[in-house]
């Protein structure tokens, strides 16, 4: 993916770091949230999100390829949408950037909810917080929430709405208090159970 950037210096040096598999680097949650850390410029937030892409995208060369798109076949408009998101979650919505990015007419292109609500996981920290945060939303953790939750039934490939995300936020709360967990381990464990339940809706 680095080799497919408009620039091999969109590359964030901490992604170097990481161990290589296939000659991918191996990128992990607590590598991305420390390059978050670093997003208080229009350089440290282009190095999350390219960060939170390829850590979504995995080591498959593949599809690093067509996520390396959002990068060349978009302005630099993208950069003043994705301030705005963070802007909007540092005020603390936790539902109002997802909104900001999901926003019909000023989309980026090739960006859709699954990877855009990954960078909002990440910008939001690892601080503990009894509010609500950003979690990511993907057709997995969709696909689990249908079968977990009573009379819903979204579509997993769809483009979720921001009413959506905010009732996926609060189960997912509901769930963590119940289970004396934070939210992105219930996270993960719907993710987990939606990747099970392949080919079904």
């Amino acid at each position: 993916m680095a080799q497919r950037l408009p620039s091999p210096s969109w590359w964030p040096d901490r992604l170097n770091q990481c161990r290589l598999v296939g000659g991918w680097p191996a990128i992990d949650r607590r590598t991305v949230f420390d390059i978050a850390m670093n997003a208080t410029s229009p350089t440290g937030r282009r190095s999350l999100l390219v960060a939170a892409v390829a850590w979504g995208t995995g080591t498959n060369a593949r599809p690093l390829a067509f996520r390396a798109k959002i990068f060349t076949d978009n302005s630099a408009a993208w950069i003043e949408r994705l301030t705005m998101a963070l802007a909007t979650l540092a005020e603390g919505d936790p539902v109002g950037p997802y909104q900001v990015m999901n926003e019909s007419g000023a989309r980026v292109k090739h960006l859709g909810p699954a990877f855009f609500a990954k960078e909002l996981y990440f910008a939001a920290g690892t601080e503990p917080s009894e509010q609500l945060r950003p979690l990511i939303l993907d057709q997995n953790v969709v696909k689990a929430l249908n079968a977990l939750v009573p009379d819903l039934a979204w579509d997993p490939v769809a483009r979720w709405t921001s009413s959506q995300c905010a009732v996926y936020l609060e189960h997912a709360r509901s769930w963590a208090e119940r289970g004396s967990a934070a939210p992105d381990v219930v996270e993960r464990t719907l993710f987990e159970f939606g990747k099970s339940r392949a080919g079904r809706q």
